[in-house]
């Protein structure tokens, strides 16, 4: 073990736990340590054997006993500060970054100011549950923490508690340090691919729509008209028909994309323990960015407890502003899930295609594509998938229910078919493109009413 490492797991009471076995419970702090000074380790270990063979002595009537307890008494003596002890203790924090991706580092740097003899710093920190310290520096009068930001979502980084030591090691004062919370984005998975509706909204944009105006497709032929562009003129057509032809093109259309979040639920695989709703939202943040760099509309709704949503917008960093929305379903490690309400008409404007990405796993979510199919909007379900769950050898009662959980399943993916949905699997670790790559072939079409 290097010095290091060595350092982390004493400041953190022993060695950290494997990534998302942390729970919230483990990450709570102790109380708060109490103001003022009070006996170090080194005076209760000197006070504890002194007072054990001053006893033993008086018990057994050997005063030769006593000789054992005058020599951590002498130690003690010697490690009495010989100037004055810190009567004020402060500490000043400054973390960086506050917003940072999945696997990138946060360094988080306290500055103490006391008055008094220099003493010895000794930090005792207490972790959040979704990051993990990988190295920390004590110096005379500061701290510098590093943090790897494991999971998304909005996590506590932890607490803090800085005892300051005396001159001689015997006694101590402690401040405690809260250092705030970090929002971690999901890392966005690898998606190009920008399905379009059949109707696509009057704005301008890059998609090619199926009505005739000033793009740079062509999409026919027609007469010439008085007024139109003589260098648009199909020469082979009008050589053909006797009479000027000109291009036809299609118009340029932007689209309006809503991407709904099924949060209901987090389904941990029993063999890796990966979570559902992390591949949840990293393919959803993949799709997001794909349509934002085609300069579409993009907004979001996540469904679960209380409805969160954001209407479409463009632009690069309309990406954070989404991703911020739907931070807040994990705070720490807890979300809520109480229950559906309706979806706000303006989370879901006219023409806009809909991508509903959702692990299956909970009859609740059709009742939020019914929302949706209502109003004719086009609609995507993309599943995510899941590891069917563990069953013991030999447990017929188990096998019955993992085959009738994956009945259910089964009928939930036909019921949204015969309804005209379409519905992709999205399998973990995988492009989103090889889901999504079968919706080129054909405009989407709106669910039937």
């Amino acid at each position: 073990m290097t010095d290091a490492s060595a350092a982390v797991d004493r400041a953190l009471g022993g060695p950290q736990p494997p990534p998302g076995t942390r729970s919230a419970t483990q990450s709570e702090p102790p109380p708060p340590p109490p103001p003022g000074w009070r006996s170090g380790e080194r005076a209760l270990r000197y006070g504890t054997v002194a007072s054990v063979a001053a006893a033993a002595a008086l018990i057994t009537g050997r005063p030769w006993l006593l000789a054992l307890a005058a020599g951590p008494l002498v130690l003690l003596a010697l490690a009495l500060p010989l100037g004055g002890r810190a009567t004020r203790m402060e500490a000043t924090t400054d973390v960086v970054p506050r917003r940072l991706f999945e696997g990138e580092t946060v360094t988080a740097r306290i500055a103490v100011a006391y008055d008094g003899d220099r003493g010895r710093l000794d930090p005792g920190i207490t972790l959040g549950p979704g990051v993990r310290l990988d190295h920390l520096t004590v110096g005379a009068s500061h701290l510098e923490l590093r943090f790897t930001a494991e999971r998304w979502g909005r996590w506590t980084l932890g607490t803090v508690d800085i005892d300051l030591y005396d001159t001689g090691g015997s006694g101590r004062r402690s401040l405690r340090v809260d250092l705030g919370e970090v929002a971690v984005f999901p890392v966005p998975s690898r998606a190009g691919m920008t399905p379009i509706p059949v109707r696509l909204p009057q704005r301008l944009g890059e998609h090619t729509a199926m009505q005739r105006g000033e793009g740079v497709e062509v999409i026919g032929v027609h007469p010439y008209i008085r007024g139109e562009r003589q260098r648009r003129i199909n020469w082979p057509a009008t050589t053909r028909r006797g009479t000027l032809q000109l291009h036809q093109y299609a118009a340029e259309r932007a689209a309006d994309t809503v991407v709904l979040l099924d949060v209901l639920g987090d389904i941990l695989d029993p063999a890796t323990g990966t979570s559902s709703l992390d591949e949840t939202f990293r393919a959803a943040a993949g799709l997001v960015r794909a349509y934002l760099r085609t300069h579409d509309r993009v907004g979001v709704v996540s469904v679960g407890g209380a409805t969160r949503w954001l209407q479409p917008g463009s632009s690069d960093g309309y990406f954070y502003r989404i991703v911020e929305t739907v931070l807040e379903v994990r705070k720490d490690v807890a979300y809520r899930t109480a229950g559906v309400s309706s979806l706000p008409p303006p989370a879901l404007p006219q023409g806009a295609i809909v991508y509903v990405f959702t692990p299956l796993t909970d009859q609740r979510i059709l009742d939020v594509l019914h929302q949706v199919s209502r109003r004719a909007l086009a609609l995507v379900v993309i599943e995510i998938a899941t590891a069917d769950p563990y069953v013991e050898p030999g447990d017929t009662i188990a096998e019955l229910a993992l085959r009738l959980w994956r009945s259910d399943r089964d009928a939930m993916r036909f019921a949204l078919k015969e309804r005209g949905i379409a519905v992709v699997t999205h399998e973990r670790g995988e492009a989103l493109d090889l889901a999504i790559a079968p919706l080129m072939r054909t405009r989407i079409h709106g669910g039937r009413r």
